[in-house]
């Protein structure tokens, strides 16, 4: 077990997804706490700021309910100094009238705080500056009361207030801290039970499939999980399986062609000496032994070609194409010579434009053609021999995208049960002569250059394929 977590960690550089999912979550929450505090803090200043306006105004009315509204210099102190306030007056657009008389001097630096004009939005900028800057000794702050056409003016210690925003940032940031810590784990948490631990078998399961493809105890067992993690279960089982039992059929295909190799080898040579038998019986003088000497030899021959073709197309690997720009006419013609010298009574064709060429590999066209008409010219022998009437012809067709050439003959047509598989190994195309295997490895050559070989259609009067080149 300990092997396979460490196989699964080695998809993954530097630290794991759930300590990268823990850091993130943290500080997504962090990030969120954070965009709060500021503006908390900034209300808590606005709150302190408005408590001192309903002090002072609290303060004006005692004054205004005094006899000649005469207050005592210790009233005056007292209201003044529980509220930490220094000074507070009445103003209008006609003039300013002092209600309470600072106690103390009024030295230092002095910012105005206009409540009037605040909006939704505390001053987060005006809160930071003040935090900020120690040299601010007094407020002076503006509001206005109930009663119209006047506003308070209320001139109030700083410090009293930058010491209770300091330890109100304070216990906000620890418990800022405190809610990302128990926010961030439960989202961690739900992370880990419903993403990285899924993930993780996954990934635990690829790399068991990495290196045992064949060991079936280390398949994934999909959940029932209906999202995007359930469907990537399932597609991974569903891939293993695949895998597997292509891997098995591929070991078990190459075990039965090493066995063929060996059986077909040992056939040639068992085939070999029976041919010699029956080159020493076609002397024989008996009429019966000559008629069936013939039968004899021909059979021999095709069991000997099916047996090197089987060997040839086990051995052979497609060559990678070396193209280059040719004449097309000219490879045809090559080809058509070599494949029709033993039926000079197939009338041949080559429609192919002299001045048409195409980036091909020369050695695989030759091949291609050359296997095309060969089978025409061995369909159109045996089923109406050379009378003269066979024909064959090439001709090319400039498509939109590619140059596609037509191979066409008059022959018997291939039969409809042998169409479907025309391509594959082994599949005969109706002659009686042959292995099967040409038109496979003639397609294998055409998708290796970038193209195809299809047939379009094949009947009584004749067969036409097309072979595009890329």
């Amino acid at each position: 077990m300990r092997a396979d977590a460490n196989k699964a960690r080695a998809f993954f550089k530097g630290p794991g997804l759930s300590l990268r999912l823990l850091l993130l979550t943290f500080a997504f929450v962090l990030l969120t706490e954070t965009l709060i505090f500021f503006p908390s803090v900034a209300g808590s200043k606005l709150g302190w700021l408005n408590e001192r306006v309903e002090m002072a105004e609290t303060a004006i009315l005692a004054v205004e309910a005094a006899p000649k509204r005469m207050v005592s210099d210790e009233l005056s102190r007292r209201l003044l100094e529980n509220a930490h306030i220094v000074a507070v007056a009445m103003a209008s657009d006609i003039g300013r009238e002092s209600i309470l008389s600072p106690a103390m001097a009024i030295d230092g630096k002095m910012v105005t705080q206009d409540l009037r004009a605040q909006g939704f939005v505390p001053p987060i900028g005006s809160t930071l500056q003040f935090l900020l800057d120690e040299n601010i000794k007094f407020l002076r702050v503006l509001q206005t009361p109930m009663s119209d056409g006047f506003y308070v003016e209320v001139v109030v210690e700083a410090a009293p207030l930058r010491q209770e925003l300091l330890t109100y940032a304070n216990n906000i940031l620890w418990l800022s801290l405190l809610i990302s810590l128990v926010v961030g784990l439960l989202i961690y948490l739900s992370l880990v039970i419903m993403v990285v631990r899924p993930i993780r078998g996954i990934t635990s399961s690829l790399a068991r499939f990495r290196d045992n493809p064949k060991d079936w105890r280390g398949q994934i067992h999909p959940s029932k999980r209906s999202d995007e993690i359930g469907i990537a279960e399932r597609t991974l089982s569903d891939m293993e399986t695949t895998v597997r039992k292509a891997l098995n059929e591929r070991e078990r295909l190459a075990q039965l062609g090493e066995a063929m190799a060996k059986i077909n080898h040992d056939l040639r040579n068992s085939l070999t000496a029976a041919q010699l038998v029956s080159d020493g019986l076609s002397m024989s003088e008996d009429p019966r032994v000559k008629r069936a000497a013939p039968r004899l030899e021909r059979s021999i021959e095709r069991a000997i070609t099916l047996a090197e073709d089987t060997l040839e197309y086990g051995r052979m690997k497609t060559p990678e194409p070396k193209l280059a720009d040719h004449v097309l006419h000219t490879l045809v013609e090559e080809a058509a010579y070599e494949a029709l010298t033993a039926h000079a009574g197939i009338v041949w064709h080559n429609s192919v434009d002299e001045t048409v060429s195409a980036e091909v590999d020369a050695d695989h066209i030759h091949r291609i053609i050359l296997n095309l008409l060969r089978n025409a010219a061995q369909a159109i022998t045996e089923h109406d021999g050379a009378d003269g009437s066979g024909r064959i012809a090439v001709t090319s067709v400039d498509g939109d995208s590619a140059l596609t050439l037509h191979i066409m003959d008059n022959g018997p047509g291939i039969p409809e049960r042998v169409q479907e598989t025309l391509f594959k190994p082994f599949s005969t195309s109706g002659s009686r002569k042959g292995s099967g295997l040409g038109l496979a490895i003639a397609k294998e050559l055409a998708t290796g250059m970038g193209g195809d070989l299809r047939l379009l259609k094949s009947g009584t009067d004749g067969t036409l394929f097309e072979l595009i080149l890329g």
